[in-house]
């Protein structure tokens, strides 16, 4: 990396940490470019030469902060153990337990997935990969084991999921609620679900 790189690098780096404060304190649509360049410490245009919108500069915040959990989980996942139900809850209280951890900066990444003038530079909350994998991969694997009916709609299954997962959001929002209050819901919430998509033998 030569110099010029190494600069540019170094002002993205605090461009991010700037804008992830400022989202999470102050708010993701009441935060500005502008407010961002000068906690930065750097020119408007700088922040433009590193990232094509505020969408771009969020998703790469959450990206950032994400791969730490995503680290821990591709350690943890392969050893969880019990029924798809409870795979899949141990996947979801895993993701409060860290996301509650800058709850105002997650709600803004939900909030932002609804913002129709977003562009392809941005990866909004429902088009993460990886937890929608996770939970893909997850529900597949109980239909090997029986625990799914063959016919179930899979891509439907994760979609629901992760639409209560982002529901529950609200109880952090107007309740303050913790991890351990919006899994055990979330639980209920995956039962429910699993009722669905199990075998009518079973059902």
């Amino acid at each position: 990396m030569n110099l010029r790189q190494t600069q540019k690098e170094a002002t993205r780096r605090r461009v991010l940490d700037a804008a992830r404060d400022l989202f999470e304190t102050v708010g993701y649509e009441e935060t500005t470019v502008r407010e961002i360049a000068s906690q930065a410490g750097v020119a408007v245009g700088s922040v433009f030469t590193c990232f094509a919108s505020k969408a771009e500069v969020l998703s790469q915040v959450m990206i950032d902060r994400l791969e730490d959990l995503y680290a821990e989980l591709d350690r943890i996942t392969p050893h969880l153990r019990g029924t798809v139900v409870d795979r899949l809850s141990s996947i979801f209280a895993l993701h409060y337990a860290f996301e509650t951890r800058r709850t105002p900066l997650f709600l803004a990444h939900i909030a932002a997935a609804y913002n129709w003038r977003q562009g392809s530079d941005s990866v909004p909350y429902g088009r993460n990969p990886r937890l929608r994998g996770m939970i893909h991969d997850c529900v597949a694997d109980g239909r090997t084991r029986g625990e799914v009916a063959d016919d179930a709609d899979i891509p439907l299954i994760v979609d629901t999921l992760m639409a209560a997962y982002a529901w529950n959001y609200r109880l952090a929002a107007w309740e303050q609620a913790g991890p351990e209050q919006m899994s055990a819901i979330m639980e209920k919430q995956i039962a429910l679900v699993a009722r669905g998509f199990a075998p009518s033998a079973a059902a």
